[in-house]
């Protein structure tokens, strides 16, 4: 983690506070990213400002879009789009992917247990990268010892 210099901490909160500019002009002001601005707001024992969700052109077709889902849980983005689109949807297909797969259904991860063994009592081998296996084992068979 980089540390930031007093003169610079200290501008960053004068900025913020004083001069109420927000967390992206500061940080584009001084050069550094925006999450270094948080954090030294952060430490100095402000909360760090939530950023309020704008709204989207998708807002007014969210209940159908989820009720569709919820009924229809496989049904592709483009299928989907096109439905929206019929209802008036005037975005287009890339953002309208984008926000589908956030809402998508998830499905839950399947639970499993680690095989744990002790060193020496199980081995494992990949065939796969064993080429001309037969060729090997009939040659070991028949070496003589």
């Amino acid at each position: 983690m980089m540390t930031i210099n007093k003169d610079i901490e200290a501008k960053i909160l004068r900025y913020h506070f004083v001069e109420q500019w927000r967390v992206g002009t500061i940080a584009s002001q001084l050069g550094i990213h925006h999450s270094v601005v948080d954090r030294v707001l952060s430490q100095a024992g402000f909360p760090k400002v939530e950023r309020s969700p704008r709204a989207s052109i998708i807002d007014p077709y969210l209940p159908f879009i989820r009720e569709t889902l919820a009924q229809f849980p496989t049904l592709t983005a483009a299928r989907l789009y096109e439905m929206v689109k019929q209802r008036g949807y005037p975005g287009g297909p890339s953002q309208f992917r984008q926000r589908i797969s956030q809402l998508r259904p998830r499905r839950q991860p399947e639970a499993y247990l680690r095989l744990k063994t002790l060193p020496g009592e199980q081995a494992q081998v990949d065939w796969g990268l064993c080429r001309g296996v037969k060729h090997l084992c009939a040659h070991a068979l028949n070496r003589k010892l």
